[in-house]
């Protein structure tokens, strides 16, 4: 799907660029913002939609009325996606009085309502959060990954991530002696361990629940191409639009907080200065039991 896209883009928030480097974001409701997009022109769509629990961008409202919502965007989202396309939601647990609600597996039947395709259901595990005492504190998140069709774009090599035993050889059979593993190393797996944006994270700014960009930054490369059209519904402070310009991706993203929005276009103006404050792919989380953290 790479090369030139035809889009019918709003002129009323940013003006249409035709620079793959240059991102449309808008200040503006995302099924206006979506509809003014032609059918498969989309790579990739990957959000982190509102998880109904009352944050200050968000209406808490039942949990039908929010399922309901998100199957109006859902359905816009596929309508965009390119038949070689992804698209990766990722969410929490909606709480309610101390119980939880898995909002991957209620929205599960909608994604498969538009015969879309699980590939993988990715645990984001992350070390710090909110201390529970009635009941064990969360530490993790979950991307689902669903597809169009069989036929998708998947760059396993992108993504590889440093083998536990880089040089370790076959020591019978018809491979004796050679190496075991892939020498550009080995499938991260569906468990990812990425640091949560918290105070200390270079990438905080005044989102209370933003993505980490190399989190974005894994799906991104494994999923799109080179000038491949990224996009996210519910952009907040940016960071899948960080991750997409990173690579060489064109991005999109919309969001109804003026303040987030300005958020994110500052941090575009420095992506493109090269002083833009990110933790690096591949960094070592940190071990306070290690030198220097393990850094």
């Amino acid at each position: 799907m790479s090369g030139t896209q035809t889009f019918l883009l709003s002129q009323r928030d940013t003006p249409r660029v035709e620079s793959k480097n240059q991102p449309v974001l808008a200040c503006e409701d995302n099924l206006v913002f979506m509809r003014q997009f032609s059918d498969e022109a989309v790579t990739l769509v990957v959000t982190s939609p509102p998880y109904n629990l009352g944050k200050n961008y968000e209406n808490k409202t039942s949990i039908d009325a929010y399922l309901e919502t998100q199957e109006r965007v859902i359905a816009e989202c596929v309508r965009l996606l390119h038949r070689r396309g992804s698209l990766c939601w990722q969410v929490g647990n909606y709480v309610e009085q101390g119980e939880i609600v898995p909002l991957d597996v209620m929205l599960y039947p909608v994604f498969r309502a538009h015969g879309l395709k699980l590939r993988n259901r990715i645990i984001w595990h992350f070390g710090h959060g909110l201390h529970c005492t009635k009941r064990l504190s969360g530490r993790y998140e979950t991307i689902s990954w669903w597809t169009r069709s069989d036929q998708y774009t998947w760059n396993l090599d992108a993504i590889r991530v440093p083998a536990k035993y880089p040089g370790k050889r076959y020591f019978k059979g018809p491979n004796v002696g050679k190496l075991s593993g892939n020498p550009k190393g080995k499938n991260p797996s569906d468990v990812w361990d990425f640091p949560n944006v918290k105070n200390n994270h270079p990438e905080k700014t005044i989102h209370p629940c933003q993505f980490p960009v190399e989190l974005v930054e894994r799906l991104v490369l494994a999923m799109t191409d080179v000038g491949d059209v990224v996009l996210d519904p519910y952009m907040g402070v940016g960071s899948s639009i960080i991750a997409a310009l990173m690579h060489d991706r064109m991005a999109y993203g919309c969001d109804i907080v003026p303040e987030y929005v300005d958020v994110a276009r500052q941090r575009v103006r420095e992506c493109h200065a090269g002083v833009l404050r990110t933790r690096p792919m591949g960094k070592p989380i940190y071990d306070p039991n290690q030198s220097n953290g393990g850094h």
